[in-house]
């Protein structure tokens, strides 16, 4: 990868023209290299730096002196640098030889769908657990964003080599707040079908889908359950009913979303397993915990929190912080080098404890992750899209892709990065124009694959060898050094969590691509030898176009 070995270039360079160790040479040029910029215009350089000006007082020289000492040694390396200039206070840049340009593309076309993969994470086992909707109904809306950011995610992992598996976490263990709230709204639906009159709870959930089910469970047992106490156990037996049902539904969501799981993971099985009775007992035996007034209490004031929490109530039951800690256990028994949570804003609070008890039961931090995603607002015709899943109208995953689409979907969440609030415009999403930037990128893949099979039924002749060298226009040079670009993007978008990066590569890539079809002629009878080069560069931005797309798990259609 060129960025990597500019990096060893200014790293050698450093370590010749300044007194400072070897280490910090590398760490500067480490920072310059990921800071690598491509200028406003061409006319100034394919790459630029300011590493010079950064380093220059640490080295204790001028900023432009040093930048010509480094700008010297990065000529006369072995870099494909046609030349390298100094320019204004000490900004050095680098324009590359013309048959690195080509070189990518003959390597794109080489290596295919592997083109852009890395070996950085190979050897490293990652879990990533994402949407882990409560299941009490329909995935919502509020968990969406969640889902493809998540999937993204691990396909960036994967890509960048590391073994990756997607974990969807059922919290439907006996105890947990919203299992019983569903389940008392399902009983109250069901006594009220049998003509029982009984006010749904304050925080019941309201959905038409509930009461569905509460008239469908009359007709399946009639009375049988009409006499069954007003507690937790009743609540929990009524959310059971319905549990394996909303589940498939999830799962079929899901998969209509693009997603597949790997692991299903319950939460019901910390319980029958013993797994949470067992990390209590160990947490008492290493005195992480402590009884006091019947309780069992973690230490997690000493990592963070600002007090101690109950892990097992005075009356026996476990709370979501024991469920937490078993599963926390449960992961890295299975042998994963890290975890990544994903979780929605709701949580946003929960994660400095949720860190704390982590610390508290020994597992290291350093091999924990624990992202955020902010909300969502879904917006049609200017008015904000009702979400709330306790209230009768609801708009969930299903409702969105029926709607938008898949592709749509996935690209409209991605857009933006997941720590900053987004407004999904519906509109927008399913218009047929270049306002769509999902569309706009998945046109261009077609316009590509249009081109090919013109080609082919005009019996276009191309020239035996592709004589990359023609390939010399402005538009071609930009398309090519973008196409370039795309290792690297993937390798930082894996690397900071960033998958919206690659919705901006790919809307970057696309109007280059359109300027080239608009400013050169693809398939000329006059000229074979250019129009078989440009055909190479046509093919090869159709690979990366489909590359980063698979990523994202959308589509790259032939024909729209």
């Amino acid at each position: 990868m060129i960025r990597s070995r500019i990096t060893a270039a200014l790293s050698q360079a450093l370590d010749q023209t300044t007194d400072l160790d070897q280490q910090t040479c590398k760490q500067l040029a480490a920072t310059a290299g990921e800071g690598l910029s491509h200028p406003p215009s061409r006319d100034m350089g394919d790459f630029a730096t300011n590493i010079a000006l950064t380093t220059a007082k640490q080295a204790g020289m001028k900023p432009r002196e040093l930048a010509q000492a480094i700008a010297d040694r990065l000529a006369s390396s072995d870099l494909p640098i046609d030349r390298v200039e100094v320019a204004g206070p000490g900004f050095i840049n680098l324009f590359m030889s013309h048959h690195w340009f080509t070189d990518t593309l003959s390597q794109i076309l080489e290596e295919t769908e592997c083109f852009g993969q890395s070996s950085r994470g190979v050897g490293q086992k990652l879990q990533v657990e994402f949407v882990s909707a409560n299941p009490v109904g329909p995935i919502h809306i509020g968990n969406a964003r969640g889902a493809p950011f998540g999937d993204a995610l691990a396909s960036l992992l994967e890509t960048s080599g590391y073994e990756v598996e997607r974990e969807y976490y059922v919290n439907d263990g006996p105890y947990n707040t919203q299992a019983l709230n569903f389940g008392r709204s399902v009983r109250v639906r069901y006594l009220q079908a049998l003509g029982q009159d009984q006010p749904l709870p304050e925080d019941g959930y309201q959905g038409d889908y509930v009461t569905e089910m509460g008239q469908r469970l009359t007709e399946q047992v009639g009375t049988q359950y009409a006499d069954l106490p007003d507690d937790e156990q009743t609540a929990y037996h009524f959310f059971r009913l319905f549990e394996d049902e909303i589940l498939q539904q999830a799962e079929a969501d899901c998969r209509d979303f693009g997603i597949e799981f790997d692991v299903w993971f319950t939460e019901k099985s910390l319980y029958d397993e013993g797994d949470i009775d067992r990390e209590v007992s160990s947490l008492l035996e290493r005195d992480m915990a402590y009884r006091q007034d019947g309780a069992v209490w973690l230490r997690t004031g000493q990592f963070g929190d600002e007090k101690d929490r109950v892990l097992v109530r005075s009356d026996g039951r476990p709370t979501y912080i024991a469920a937490d800690a078993a599963y926390a256990a449960n992961k890295f028994a299975r042998g994963f080098d890290r975890v990544v949570y994903i979780f929605g804003p709701d949580h946003a609070g929960y994660v400095p404890r949720l860190q704390a008890v982590l610390a508290a039961c020994g597992f290291d931090l350093e091999r924990v992750e624990i992202i955020v995603y902010q909300n969502v607002r879904m917006v049609r015709g200017g008015e904000t899209v009702e979400l709330a899943k306790r209230k009768g109208q609801i708009y969930s995953v299903r409702d969105l892709i029926e709607e938008v689409g898949k592709d749509a979907a996935r690209f409209f969440f991605l857009m933006r990065s997941n720590d900053s609030h987004m407004d999904f415009d519906l509109d927008l999403a399913v218009k047929q124009s270049d306002e769509n930037p999902v569309y706009y990128v998945q046109y261009a893949h077609a316009r590509i694959c249009s081109i090919v099979r013109q080609a082919e039924s005009r019996e276009f002749a191309f020239a035996s060898e592709p004589d990359l060298s023609l390939l010399v226009h402005s538009s071609e040079m930009a398309l090519m050094s973008k196409l370039a670009d795309y290792p690297h993007e993937v390798e930082s978008a894996a690397q900071t969590r960033a998958p919206h990066q690659l919705t901006t590569y790919l809307r970057e890539l696309t109007q280059l691509f359109h300027q080239f079809y608009t400013n050169c002629q693809v398939l000329d009878d006059s000229d074979q030898a250019t129009s078989t080069a440009r055909m190479e560069l046509v093919r090869a931005t159709r690979q990366v176009l489909a590359n980063c797309l698979g990523i994202l798990g959308v589509d790259a259609p032939e024909s729209m």
